[in-house]
């Protein structure tokens, strides 16, 4: 048996937004890790830097436990660290290099290494992973426990020689029997801190995943660790979780899956099993448009208890959403928001700006969307190009050196889009203070809204729906004088794919089973 140290690089407080936010999530891909290391007969210590005070914490445990091997291993679900911030990549190269001092060989996996498997190994590690990585890591762990060298023969792995050349064992063929997985290992988490960081929003969330991978086409969406491969859990198992999660005391749910029922008939057969058990507990969940308006769709997430649905909305200019390859139309963006309200469950948009081609009306198409559909919550963001993805390939040539965010509020543009940074914090600005002013007033106009709050004793909200009021026509203002100043050079990236092709999955019977890396599934 080995005493393997097994943690993460995600460090909450390393990310000001999200700090700020408090509604922290225990990271499930690693927890998955652990499940199946402890299955292996391992001897597992565990190290979950969501809610460290800073990396001298995996210090103060590498000299408690004394481990034979250190194991990092992102949580591949969290799309934070798929975007591999910079706060994130120093503070897991400075793990590393504790351990290394340490003496204690390092394994690492995740996104960020599979993409940047060279530089793991310039910063220390002895082994990264390259893809999926739970059956990967079981294997290296047993080799080094048995003194073994033929790391050769196990699939999935980037390393040094003996000579110091570099070793890729290639891809490792992703795991398709999702239901043969333990279930993830909880207990190694302190979960009453989690329970009291969620206190200030009356209910506690937990996470779970139904799914692996994404099977669409969007042009920018890396998919490093499952390609364009899909594969599901069973409805039966994902029922028996969620009852185990409320036995942990979760009275909300995430669903951190890409898309929540790709695979039609699956969301409906879980509203089955959740109604025949009398489970009913709200959850948010990520889905597309297109799927949202199948038959039974929307009901299904009813039935099932769906509170929030985030929809990957994008862009309110067809033009652009065509240009991403994203496969959806307007249309469908505003129908199945409607459906969504029309079923008591509350839309929430992703929004992209700074795609290439994007042009001034296209930004006041976006603003117009959310103003029609009027959904529950928005998340901005900018296009970010990341290595392995269609968009990437067209656009590295413009890009900048560093390559990444520092942290998710940074937003800066990392190539020569249409617009210069600046105007996109301006966009940012103005989208949200507008919307903030809609989601208060509910169009009773804005005097009416602060008395209204102000009778309620709710004065505080009604300073900031003020402040708000006072500030949307100069944020206006200044991002109407931005678009004149900062407007650039670019060019209209080519299509590979027409609307249909690109919302259409991949038939998963006509792929090889190994995830084959992003840039392969970007470009079929």
């Amino acid at each position: 048996m080995s005493r393997v140290l097994l943690g993460h690089s995600y460090f909450l407080r390393f990310d000001p937004k999200l700090w700020r936010a408090m509604q922290p999530y225990p990271p499930i891909g690693t927890l998955y890790a652990a499940a199946m290391i402890r299955q292996a007969g391992h001897d597992v210590r565990f190290f979950d830097a969501m809610l460290a005070t800073s990396t001298a914490a995996w210090d103060d445990m590498l000299d408690a436990e004394e481990p034979e091997i250190a194991v990092l291993f992102e949580d591949n679900f969290n799309y934070l660290s798929k975007m591999c911030l910079l706060n994130m990549r120093d503070a897991a190269f400075e793990m590393i290099a504790s351990a290394k001092r340490r003496d204690c060989p390092v394994v690492v996996c995740g996104a960020d290494v599979t993409d940047h498997a060279e530089e793991y190994l310039v910063a220390g590690a002895d082994f990264a992973i390259i893809g999926e990585g739970d059956e990967t890591v079981v294997e290296v762990i047993d080799a080094l426990r048995a003194g073994r060298d033929d790391f050769g023969s196990i699939a999935g792995l980037t390393y040094r020689s003996p000579s110091g050349e570099t070793v890729s064992t290639g891809h490792r063929a992703v795991m398709r029997d999702l239901d043969s997985l333990p279930e993830p290992a909880r207990d190694f988490i302190d979960l009453e801190s989690y329970r009291e960081m969620w206190g200030r929003h009356g209910r506690f969330s937990m996470n779970l995943v139904a799914s692996r991978g994404c099977s669409f086409h969007c042009n920018w969406c890396a998919k490093p660790i499952w390609g364009q491969r899909h594969n599901t859990r069973s409805p039966a198992s994902v029922a028996a979780e969620i009852e185990t999660l409320r036995t942990l005391g979760a009275s909300h749910l995430w669903f951190m899956d890409d898309i929540l029922g790709i695979k039609p008939g699956w969301l409906a057969e879980l509203a089955t099993l959740l109604e025949e058990r009398g489970i009913e507990t709200p959850f948010k969940c990520l889905s597309r448009a297109d799927l949202l308006l199948r038959p039974g769709e929307v009901d299904a997430l009813r039935r099932a208890g769906c509170e929030t649905v985030w929809i990957g909305a994008e862009s309110g200019s067809q033009k652009i959403l065509d240009a991403m390859e994203k496969g959806t139309s307007v249309e469908q963006i505003r129908e199945a928001a409607q459906r969504l309200k029309d079923a008591g469950i509350r839309p929430a948009f992703f929004l992209q700006f700074g795609y290439p081609g994007e042009e001034w009306e296209d930004v006041l198409a976006t603003f117009q969307l959310v103003r029609d559909c009027e959904p529950d919550d928005i998340g901005m963001s900018v296009s970010y190009p990341l290595p392995g993805t269609a968009f990437y390939d067209r656009v590295k040539d413009s890009m900048s050196a560093r390559g990444n965010w520092t942290d998710s509020a940074e937003m800066p543009m990392l190539y020569n889009g249409p617009y210069a940074t600046e105007f996109y914090h301006q966009v940012h600005d103005a989208l949200h203070t507008e919307f903030r002013i809609r989601k208060a007033t509910h169009g009773d106009g804005f005097a009416w809204t602060a008395l209204r709050l102000v009778a309620r004793s709710r004065g505080h909200e009604a300073l900031s729906l003020l402040k708000d009021a006072i500030l949307l026509p100069v944020r206006r203002a200044r991002l109407e004088a931005g678009r004149k100043r900062s407007r650039q050079e670019q060019v209209t990236l080519p299509r590979a794919l027409t609307r249909q092709e690109a919302g259409t999955p991949s038939s998963q019977d006509s792929l090889t089973p190994t995830a084959q890396g992003a840039a392969d599934s970007n470009n079929d």
